[in-house]
């Protein structure tokens, strides 16, 4: 337990774990078979268990196996989102499971009903088969005798488990790494329970999309070998399954987990095996907390208000809840440590992982402070929060070049301005109060404008971490030299959601950015990232420190007076000056 409190887990930790999810694994087939009749699919997967037993629990314990089966059994209880598949197709895949199984095991059998998907017939940790069906869900009969092996609909036949060809995607098996350290993978293309949280279609990758992949995989594991050596022993034991999704932008990558499929991985096509590295460090810390959390509980259970808490995750756009936030902390604690990690392993002079363990380690120190001696946090998790809290003080004294220590704290208070501009609201009678003195000349406003503001999600919060990837442009090495000969605008448009002002401040020209935040207020002062673009020229440039203070803080305070003045008055006043005035309500 205390290697999990640290987000780490050695091998013999994660057998534990693995353990514990197989008897999870069991206790949700038991309740699945007591609310309906699996029939023949149940005859089957005993008669493979007797015959093969390591072939039923390879096919129990795989990911996608997991992930079904809490779908199916929400399914009956009525608490999954969305009706699509029908029914009858996602129960009818316990049938897909148990034929994978007869054929694994090399038996004989015929097994009617196995549901066709838009034509394709998955089977689980085999591949899929195509078959000529139009209507979108049907069923078919796969058949084994003799060695041989076809799925049947009709007068359509396509034999099982040879090659691969038009008929047939077998999945694949990537195995990387030396012979005493490897990591032997499947990567997932055709099980419908291989994305989370919703099950998709069958998507067979190409020859060379699936070359890429391995490549991409032995470098990552090479990574990991070398700088992550306990986590790479850890993950041979508990990363299973890697599902590939298509490329996202630049320095954006997606990659998603379930608790209810430990070991599996769903993940973008990562920008180079770096990136890649970093997304298995990620998730893996995501298997490892969710399988502990199906023994114990973190949190208690919410008893308050009909609206529920929401945090600031600095990894996210959006409010977060309480069991949200602690899942980032935990899988952000763990790329924390690989960048510390590669920060030191790396040859030569490597601006980015300073950037970025500079970078995450605040934003993990911020998250963590938000929720400490929370009341909803159990022993366990009290101890868990404590013990992350203490590895992340230690970092923060590591001494990092200081060039990128402030870049990185630049980019780190840039985010949580721009989650408060978009997500906070002050008081009406808070922007009543600093607009009649305002109007009236005082000096300052009054302290009744320092009411707090209301956390109010706002759902067109985007990309609030524009200037982080336009700085991760500027230290990559690669585009260095093409950004700042691309110009401003150029760069700002390689970046969804990036302002003019943003790719100035990346590239360290803080008065100019300044100037081009002031000028897209000018044209339109709503968008809120401009107002947290502002504080953020204000403070770098060192010049007008309250209105920087102010902007950094409370940035929806002088978006919101700002409206209301203009709105008012019909004249907007100057967004520096209006900030500097509301300044001293923010020192």
């Amino acid at each position: 337990m205390s290697e999990l409190m640290r987000g780490e887990g050695s091998p013999d930790t994660l057998g534990l774990l693995l353990a514990a999810e197989r008897s999870r694994r069991l206790l949700l087939l038991r309740m699945l078979d007591d609310s309906i009749d699996l029939g023949p699919a149940w005859e089957l997967l005993s008669r493979a268990q007797r015959h093969a037993p390591q072939v039923v629990e390879d096919l129990m314990m795989y990911p996608q196996t997991g992930m079904w089966l809490a779908t199916a059994l929400r399914r009956l209880r009525g608490t999954a989102q969305g009706d699509e598949p029908p029914l009858w197709v996602v129960l009818g895949h316990v049938r897909s499971l148990a034929a994978a199984a007869g054929l694994r095991a090399g038996l004989d059998f015929t097994l009617d009903d196995v549901p066709v998907r838009h034509g394709r017939v998955p089977l689980p940790t085999l591949g899929c088969a195509v078959l000529p069906v139009t209507e979108p869900w049907a069923t078919a009969t796969v058949r084994s005798e003799g060695g041989s092996a076809v799925v049947e609909r009709g007068a359509a036949a396509v034999p099982l488990l040879g090659p691969p060809g038009p008929r047939w995607h077998p999945v694949r098996r990537l195995t990387v790494g030396p012979e005493d350290r490897r990591l032997s993978i499947t990567l997932d293309d055709a099980d419908p329970y291989r994305t989370y949280p919703r099950p998709t279609e069958p998507r067979p990758l190409s020859d060379e999309a699936a070359a890429h992949w391995r490549g991409l995989l032995e470098r990552a594991w090479a990574v990991l070998l070398d700088e992550q050596p306990a986590t790479a022993d850890a993950m041979r034991c508990g990363l299973l399954s890697l599902t590939p999704t298509v490329a996202r932008e630049r320095f954006r990558p997606r990659s998603v987990t379930s608790g209810d499929a430990f070991g599996g991985i769903e993940a973008s096509e990562p920008d180079d095996a770096l990136q890649l590295a970093v997304t298995l460090v990620h998730e893996f810390q995501h298997t490892k907390l969710g399988s502990l959390l199906h023994l114990a509980p973190l949190l208690t259970d919410d008893t308050g208000p009909a609206s529920p808490e929401a945090w600031y995750a600095p990894w996210r756009d959006d409010p977060r809840p309480l069991e949200g936030l602690l899942q980032g902390i935990y899988a952000f604690a763990g790329i924390t440590r690989f960048w510390r990690e590669h920060r030191k392993a790396a040859s030569g002079p490597n601006r980015l992982a300073h950037f970025e363990f500079a970078l995450w380690r605040v934003h993990l120190t911020r998250a963590m402070r938000q929720i400490r001696r929370h009341p909803r946090l159990t022993p366990l998790g009290t101890a868990l929060l404590d013990t992350l809290r203490e590895h992340g003080a230690r970092w923060l004294t590591e001494p990092v070049p200081e060039e990128w220590l402030t870049l990185a704290r630049l980019c780190a208070d840039d985010h949580a301005a721009r989650w408060r501009a978009h997500h906070r609201r002050p008081t009406a009678p808070a922007v009543d109060t600093a607009v009649r003195a305002w109007l009236e000349g005082a000096s300052e406003p009054p302290r009744a404008s320092v009411s707090g503001s209301p956390l109010v999600p706002d759902a067109s919060a985007r990309w609030l971490d524009s200037l982080a990837v336009l700085v991760r442009y500027r230290l990559s090495g690669t585009d260095d030299d093409r950004i700042a000969l691309d110009g401003p605008e150029k760069t700002a448009a390689r970046v969804t959601g990036a302002l003019t002002g943003d790719a100035l401040l990346a590239m360290g020209d803080p008065e100019a950015a300044r100037t081009a935040y002031l000028t897209d207020l000018a044209a339109d002062p709503g968008p809120a990232g401009a107002w947290a673009g502002l504080g953020s020229a204000l403070t770098r440039a060192g010049t007008d420190p309250g209105a920087a203070r102010l902007l950094r803080g409370r940035p929806e305070l002088a978006r919101a007076v700002h409206r209301a003045l203009t709105d008012a008055t019909g004249t907007a006043p100057d967004p520096v000056r209006l900030a500097a005035w509301l300044g001293p309500l923010e020192s």
